[in-house]
């Protein structure tokens, strides 16, 4: 491929995350091609001036080659700029819910509070490990075979310490993924600093329709009750995350607590969570915001293959499936994140659940919504991702020890304080 058409694809490819395409049809593959790029931006970057200058020390002057580099130069800055920048972003939305002091408060705590740009951490990106994090892979928490297994993190010490969990749901369309596949940056970081974190796989559709997701995610949380002690947790202080489908069933597991509908044959679990921090989550299932991008979702595809139900007749069960029109004054406190370009699922549908728990909840309320960002951004650490994970790190560390305070534990309201 010649350096103009090197070029050529790299500016295309600009192009489409600083002004994504709109539109329901062309929502994956402009989401596939953004995200890599925005997340990729600073190694895009290199690349394009590693080869600008091998093409100028050569004595090419292609004039249409080097202005496309030019200009993919300009727009990948601009995108780095936009993903700098998300640390103010996800620090004003904590600032925002929690008191503009609350940092002030951790770091009385936590030595360990990191606001820095990790670039160090960019060279390897889909390099994800951490020394002091073992794995316990693939422990059975209900029985539906390899969707019913479930992976904890944890220090390597956890065993002397008791540390509250962080359960993540991955997402995937409620149809693939995997728990190895996705948030796993914000696993390693919160079990290096003494949560135990467990990941779950559950049932996926069309073989098993919604609400099967959900039930399982309630499963999980019951097994964490149960057998969370023997893995180092504090099986009383649970914290929920996940993106896309994950971040739906993260806020609505959040919302429904002991719920009978949603616990088949084990309806006196405690299924209640402290925290939830749903990622680009779907939360508009019954297409109540009236918007056309929801109704295209609902009747395209949330009812054929997810619930397997025709809104038309069965609407409720519609509704009952969105964490939109499940808010409720006792929810836990909330930090939701989201990207302006997010071409899967619009902003304007977190903007709206936001509203609507702030509106109702008693709790607090966070919400990052970020500049230039696309759909499933912390899949991998990017300067962007490594500072939402630092904020929810915080967010949870400061939920941690307002609930340890408030129910006199304080005893355990320190965890991973670093000397």
């Amino acid at each position: 491929m010649s350096f103009a058409r090197r070029q050529l694809v790299t500016a295309a490819l600009t192009a489409n995350a600083l002004r994504p395409m709109p539109g329901y049809w062309f929502g994956v593959p402009t989401m596939f091609a953004g995200w890599l790029t925005s997340e990729l931006a600073p190694h895009l970057l290199a690349a394009t001036a590693t080869d600008t200058l091998g093409q100028l020390s050569r004595g090419n002057r292609d004039l249409r080659g080097l202005s496309l580099a030019a200009a993919s130069t300009a727009g990948l800055a601009l995108l780095i700029r936009q993903a700098v920048a998300a640390k103010e972003d996800v620090d004003t939305a904590l600032q925002e819910a929690l008191g503009r002091d609350y940092l002030q408060r951790l770091t009385e705590d936590h030595s360990d509070i990191d606001l820095a740009t990790p670039w160090s951490q960019l060279a390897m990106p889909f390099r994800m490990r951490d020394a002091e994090v073992e794995i316990l892979k693939d422990l059975p928490y209900s029985e539906a075979g390899k969707r019913g297994l479930l992976d904890v993190y944890r220090r390597r010490d956890a065993q002397h310490t008791r540390g509250p969990v962080l359960l993540h749901v991955h997402g995937g369309g409620w149809t693939i993924g995997d728990k190895e596949h996705q948030g796993i940056p914000l696993l390693l970081h919160m079990a290096a600093r003494g949560w135990v974190c467990v990941t779950i796989n559950y049932r996926l559709s069309p073989r098993d329709a919604f609400p099967a997701h959900l039930v399982d995610v309630k499963r999980a949380i019951a097994w964490i009750r149960e057998h969370g002690q023997e893995y180092g947790a504090d099986p009383a202080h649970i914290a929920i995350t996940g993106g896309s489908a994950g971040g739906h069933l993260t806020a609505l597991a959040a919302l429904t607590p002991n719920d009978p509908e949603y616990q088949p044959g084990f309806e006196h679990v405690d299924t209640s969570v402290q925290a939830a921090v749903p990622h680009y989550g779907v939360y508009d299932f019954a297409a109540a915001s009236g918007t056309k991008r929801a109704h295209q979702m609902r009747n395209g595809f949330l009812g054929p293959r997810i619930l397997q139900k025709d809104p038309a007749s069965e609407l409720e069960a519609f509704e009952r499936a969105s964490p939109l029109l499940r808010v409720h004054a006792d929810a836990p406190p909330f930090f939701v994140i989201h990207g302006v370009h997010d071409t899967l699922i619009p902003v304007a549908e977190a903007r709206l659940f936001v509203e609507r728990l702030r509106e109702t909840s008693t709790q607090p309320v966070a919400y990052a919504e970020l500049p230039g960002t696309q759909h499933a951004f912390d899949v991998f650490p990017s300067v962007r991702s490594a500072h939402v994970v630092r904020a929810v790190d915080r967010f949870l560390r400061w939920n941690y020890a307002t609930s340890s305070a408030s129910s006199g534990d304080r005893s355990s309201a320190g965890v991973a304080r670093q000397a």
